[in-house]
């Protein structure tokens, strides 16, 4: 659907009932975007007086917050769809809400597919949310608009009471990949004015928030025309300076802005800014030269590993991982050989991998030598082993660091706690009259695939 459209389906009625329903769930697919919007949708909802609840079956609106990049997006979307349109004991069903990136790509096939869906709305227009409930009273409602004003003008304050929490600084992307259909979901690269976002940083902080990870489709694109063009490092250093703000990460980053000179300011925080968590996400996508210039990737594999060798000259201790795409069209056993291989030598403390799935309208889905189905699930099985193996070794590396662990939930058992270590392993601690949102003092004692153990340096010893 072309920028600009706003369609409705159905008339509403003339003089729409005031009161919203009570009670909403949102489900959310996908990446940490997603997270965020979702969190934002609540905000909007609970600013009309409704109450978040835990299920589908509680809620009198059920949002589904969809990502088209994930496999089979549209398939999970359907499946939930048929679940909650099956009228309840009382013969009532919710309102079902379709949002997202899927919502944005194929709401003329939602609409004609899945009569059940109340509302359709783009990422871009979520912001509206409330006013589609009201307008879908009278039929359904489709809003895939991408409005001139951004959304973040129209929304309420941050309620979250969490430890850690995102902060969306940048928007869409400029880079088409041939695979990839989010500049035709989120449209071109837009990024918030600074001043915005510290002002909602320093409320998060207010509200108990310790850690704040900026996030963006291309997070180091990010540059505000409006306050002289400060870079995404820039970003970071205002925001180090709030006090109580212990922890700054950020993600997605794409290689292409951080090679050469351009990538010179922001790699220099990682060794200057010490809020800012020795970790970074730069997907590579595969270790095939070849491969990454037809998916159009804009760098290579020896670029891409010299941005690395550029990255722990800063910060030698710094934790990396990445995504990566078996499959691609015309993608070889050689080519696939490289992807293990780059895995090997990065050393990736985590990384996540998919098959390719054509995503219509890319131009990868017209490519010729399209991979078997078989043949991706053999690799993809292989590069999952490989990936396993070198995030069991990085953390068996940190066997024996002391560090200091944001403690963010609940273990399994009593006393125990679960947080993350400025490397984001997942740390599970024991330590009694500790709470969520302490940074405790702690050294890493043993290490399994997904997670590490680790003890108090010092008895209920925390970090202010």
């Amino acid at each position: 659907m072309p920028e600009g459209v706003h369609l409705e389906i159905a008339a509403t009625v003339s003089s729409p009932p005031t009161e919203l329903p009570r009670r909403y769930h949102v489900k959310s697919f996908g990446c940490q975007m997603n997270v965020y919007d979702s969190e934002r949708m609540g905000d909007l909802l609970s600013a009309q007086g409704m109450a978040p609840v835990a299920t589908p079956e509680e809620a009198d609106v059920v949002v589904l917050n969809t990502c088209h990049i994930r496999e089979r997006a549209a398939e999970k979307l359907y499946s939930d769809i048929g679940r909650l349109r099956q009228p309840r004991r009382d013969g009532s069903r919710p309102t079902i809400v379709a949002a997202g990136c899927v919502a944005q790509a194929e709401g003329a096939e939602i609409a004609a597919r899945a009569p059940a869906v109340d509302v359709i709305v783009g990422p871009l227009a979520y912001h509206r949310l409330p006013q589609l409930l009201q307008q879908a009273r009278g039929g359904r409602v489709i809003d895939i608009d991408m409005p001139a004003v951004p959304k973040f003008d129209s929304l309420p304050a941050r309620h979250t009471t969490q430890a850690s929490a995102f902060l969306t600084v940048q928007e869409g992307c400029d880079k088409f990949c041939t695979f990839c259909v989010v500049p035709y979901t989120r449209g071109p690269e837009t990024s918030r004015p600074a001043a915005d976002l510290l002002a909602e940083a320093k409320a998060l902080v207010a509200r108990g928030v310790r850690e704040i990870t900026l996030l963006g489709q291309n997070v180091n694109a990010y540059s505000d025309s409006l306050g002289g063009g400060l870079s995404l490092s820039g970003l970071i250093r205002e925001l180090a300076q709030i006090d109580g703000l212990a922890r700054i990460r950020y993600t997605t980053s794409h290689p292409r802005d951080m090679e050469g000179a351009g990538g010179d300011d922001l790699i220099a925080a990682h060794a200057e800014v010490a809020k800012l968590m020795p970790y970074l996400h730069l997907p590579v996508q595969s270790g095939s030269s070849r491969i990454l210039k037809a998916m159009n990737r804009a760098h290579t594999r020896d670029s891409y590993l010299a941005t690395l060798a550029r990255l722990r000259a800063a910060r030698p201790d710094i934790a990396l991982s990445g995504d990566f795409i078996v499959g691609f069209p015309g993608e070889s056993d050689a080519d696939f050989e490289q992807t293990l291989s780059i895995v090997r030598e990065v050393g990736y403390a985590a990384a996540y991998s998919f098959k390719y799935s054509i995503r219509p309208g890319t131009p990868a889905a017209t490519m010729a030598d399209q991979v078997p189905e078989a043949v991706k699930d053999e690799r993809l099985a292989r590069l999952q082993a490989t990936i396993s193996e070198a995030s069991l070794a990085f953390n068996r590396s940190t066997v024996g660091r002391r560090c200091t662990v944001l403690l963010e939930r609940p273990g399994r058992k009593p006393g125990q706690l679960i947080g993350k270590t400025p490397w984001l392993q997942s740390a599970v601690v024991s330590l009694p009259g500790a709470v969520i949102g302490d940074l405790v003092e702690v050294e890493i004692v043993s290490a399994m695939p997904n997670s590490v153990e680790a003890m108090p340096c010092r008895p209920q010893s925390q970090v202010a």
